[in-house]
């Protein structure tokens, strides 16, 4: 069973990706506006990245907690025995 408190800053990074994702291609292709010192278009493909950055880390983070083991060596305990 997975940890609620472990995963779901991954599944939360992976929403944040989207979400930037959305909004830059919203941006890029939707927004036809030039503010004076910005181009929207360039922060749109800039916002894009970082999701695309975002989720791609995510998932590399997620792997590789998925790969740690834990060994329990189970021992008797003779100390109380003379």
């Amino acid at each position: 069973m997975s940890n609620p408190d472990r995963d779901g800053g991954i599944e939360m990074s992976i929403g944040l990706g989207v979400f930037l994702i959305a909004v830059g291609l919203i941006l890029s292709f939707g927004v036809r506006d030039r503010l004076t010192d910005f181009d929207l278009s360039a922060i749109g493909w800039i916002l894009t990245g970082v999701g695309a950055l975002a989720i791609i880390l995510s998932m590399i983070v997620a792997s590789m907690r998925g790969r740690r083991t834990r060994e329990i060596i189970d021992r008797p305990d003779d100390i109380d025995r003379p």
